[in-house]
């Protein structure tokens, strides 16, 4: 048995001396009460997992005593010692909440079998409690950022969120409109309910349609019960419809009826009300497929009470440094890995990428970077290839950097050497970086430079004026 604690109750000193030796044999926490009233004194210090108590005593009896210790700590198990005469009152007794109860004279054997029990459920009820702590700590997962985009959105959100009106989530993909959905849900009066999320685009278009409103048994075939859909699970909550603009035009139909009736209809089934608080999002250009009839124009209307748009990751590039650090913390706690931050290269490269796959590309980036990495800060090479190498930037935009311009008629030659030598500034020296950077090899750049030293009469490219500025 586990060093659980148990605190045992009987007014009889005898049988209150023998039971604090059998459960002190098995290796428990023993404390013990001569009575109700010091019993409640010991439940108000510390924490009791079991309860074990007589039922019929002076003063308090048991049954008083267990409605007592439910109040002060519910998550105690109580059992209650009877004799066979009062067997219908420790039924009655567990009613009120007492895990069991056990008649005299007691056995051993049966005490000691049905206080482990009590022990395994309530140790499984502390572990379930701290999983879904646990869980909702993952579920409730800050949204990180501090730019003037993002700040405007979350502006919008806080003000929507108290509000029963549909929002609409307009933004590229990985930019975080769930995210947003669950902060619209936890900032309004159904925070308390449930959150419901469905992915339109990977549930098939055969399916969508049971799946949100339900089915009654029959319904079609392989309908063998009846199932509520995420409309209803959602009743009372938010439900929130993710790619939107994917559903097909006959859930479109039945999606209105929802929002102008506030009434879903199983298949086969009847129509019944339904309470939910609508948040949709898409990546989609929604008014271009009302024009193209994809979408019809009236759900369209009803779901853009109030649309915000959620920035791309290039539009609020001041939040990357922070995001970054938070990806990080999580990731290095996650796999248990020694890294305490980025290097300084490391962290340029990852703020001048362009992040076509936005927030959700620089977790993934992180995090495989946090698990390669073979030193205590993230360094270029740890960086995915297009990340490292600066491909697709769009040019260099890091700090510090500016952008360069040619006159008609530059020699490329004097093109690539004013390049190579601005990306040298900006790596502050490093040749390996400024490589990753441009996607040449490095001894290209030794090359180059190396050329126009020797063109300048210099034997050694480290003597080379611009080069010794940089280095």
């Amino acid at each position: 048995m586990s060093a659980a604690t148990l605190l045992l109750v009987d007014d009889e000193a005898s049988n209150l001396e023998s039971l604090v030796r059998i459960f002190s044999r098995e290796g428990l926490d023993v404390l013990a009460a001569p009575d109700g009233r010091e019993a409640l004194e010991i439940l108000r210090k510390q924490r009791i997992d079991v309860l074990l108590t007589d039922l019929m005593m002076p003063g308090m009896t048991g049954v008083d005593l267990l409605k007592a210790a439910r109040a002060i700590s519910p998550e105690t198990e109580v059992i209650l010692m009877t004799a066979y005469g009062t067997v219908e009152t420790a039924v009655e007794a567990m009613k009120e909440g007492a895990y069991d109860f056990i008649t005299k004279p007691l056995k051993r054997a049966h005490v000691v079998r049905v206080v482990a029990k009590a022990i395994e459920k309530q140790s499984l009820l502390v572990e379930n409690r701290a999983l879904k702590v646990q869980l909702e700590k993952e579920r409730r997962r800050p949204i990180v950022g501090a730019s003037l985009a993002m700040r405007r959105c979350l502006e919008v959100v806080t003000q929507a969120a108290p509000s029963a009106a549909t929002v609409l989530l307009l933004g590229e993909s990985g930019t975080g409109k769930e995210l947003l959905a669950r902060q619209i849900h936890d900032l309004s009066p159904r925070a308390g309910r449930a959150f419901v999320p469905v992915n339109c685009a990977a549930i098939p278009e055969t399916i969508l349609e049971a799946e949100l409103f339900g089915y009654e048994k029959g319904a079609f075939t392989g309908a063998v019960t009846r199932r509520d859909g995420r409309f209803a699970a959602a009743d009372g909550g938010t439900l929130f419809l993710d790619e939107i603009g994917e559903i097909a035009p006959s859930v479109q139909v039945k999606l209105l009826r929802v929002l102008q009736e506030g009434e879903i209809e199983r298949l086969g089934g009847k129509s019944h009300k339904i309470d939910i608080r609508l948040v949709a999002a898409t990546n989609k250009d929604l008014k271009r497929a009302v024009a193209e009839g994809r979408f019809r124009e009236d759900l369209y209307y009803r779901l853009n009470v109030i649309a915000i748009t959620v920035p791309p990751l290039r539009d609020r590039a001041d939040d990357i440094p922070l995001l970054v650090d938070h990806f990080l913390t999580r990731f290095r706690d996650k796999n248990n890995k020694q890294v305490t931050g980025c290097t300084r290269a490391a962290l340029e490269a990852l703020c001048d990428h362009p992040w076509p796959g936005n927030v959700r590309e620089l977790e993934n980036a992180v995090e495989r970077a946090v698990v390669l990495t073979k030193s205590s800060a993230i360094e270029v090479e740890d960086l995915p290839r297009e990340v490292a190498s600066g491909r697709g930037s769009g040019g260099l935009r890091g700090a510090g950097s500016r952008a360069l311009t040619f006159e008609i008629g530059t020699p490329l030659e004097e093109i690539e050497l004013r390049v190579i030598h601005e990306t040298l500034k900006h790596t502050r020296g490093d040749k390996r970086l400024a490589a990753q950077l441009l996607g040449i090899a490095t001894r290209t750049i030794y090359r180059k430079l190396d050329r126009t030293a020797d063109a300048e009469g210099e034997t050694d490219s480290e003597s080379d004026p611009e080069t010794e500025l940089v280095a």
